[in-house]
């Protein structure tokens, strides 16, 4: 018999109560280890600089650093992304102004501190695949805001060079990804399999050089792709 593989997770939120409710959720399941906590941003680089977790879950306000903050210093310390840990960055508002840094940055998505038992561990096991995830209020509000605002925007020129070797499918990929969806939500969508998504996706976040998901999801917004 195989051993099972553990998702190592670090939690960083200024709240203790908070830090405490998302432990007792994920140490639930047998493929989740909570290896460490922090209360602010210094605490959270050493910890995960210490700790080498695959998922961080990160509190948009913190003291002694913020989460975009400690997103540029992980990267800075080659801590982030592939080889490192993913982030998914916790907040209590539907839509935080800052989704867009935040993804830019290389977030692989956000949780609401209200999210349900359900989303948090499916937003940390497909962070620790390599996948995007939002909420699915965050994701609705950031389409309807980005719906609303399209006549009012263009798309800047590098992001437009970026999307202009897509093929028709990829973009259709593209999209999706934006949307949230995992690949196995965009292969049924696309009536493909899943393997086929994995090509695509792999093709779109080289041609438009994002580094991972979530940069990928917030280049769709700001090109109004959603």
């Amino acid at each position: 018999m195989g051993t099972e593989r553990h998702v190592s997770v670090v939690i960083a939120d200024d709240e203790p109560v908070v830090r405490e409710g998302l432990r007792l959720i994920l140490e639930t399941q047998r493929d989740l280890c909570v290896v460490g906590s922090a209360g602010d941003g210094r605490q959270t680089v050493r910890q995960c600089a210490e700790r080498s977790p695959d998922v961080l879950l990160l509190d948009v306000r913190m003291p002694q650093g913020d989460g975009l903050w400690v997103l540029a210093e992980l990267a800075r310390r080659g801590l982030l992304g592939h080889g490192g840990c993913r982030v998914l960055m916790l907040t209590t508002f539907s839509l935080d102004e800052y989704v867009d840094e935040a993804l830019a940055g290389g977030a692989s998505g956000f949780l609401l501190k209200s999210s349900s038992y359900e989303e948090v561990l499916a937003g940390v096991r497909a962070a620790a695949q390599g996948e995007g995830f939002l909420s699915p209020s965050v994701t609705r509000r950031i389409i309807d805001g980005y719906v609303r605002g399209r006549s009012d925007r263009t798309v800047d020129a590098s992001d437009a060079a970026r999307l202009a070797g897509l093929t028709a499918r990829e973009r259709d990929v593209l999209r999706l990804l934006g949307e949230g969806l995992s690949n196995l939500e965009i292969a049924q969508r696309l009536s493909v399999s899943e393997h086929t998504v994995k090509s695509h996706v792999s093709r779109l976040l080289s041609k438009t050089d994002c580094r991972d998901r979530g940069q990928a999801a917030a280049l769709v917004r700001r090109a109004g792709l959603c």
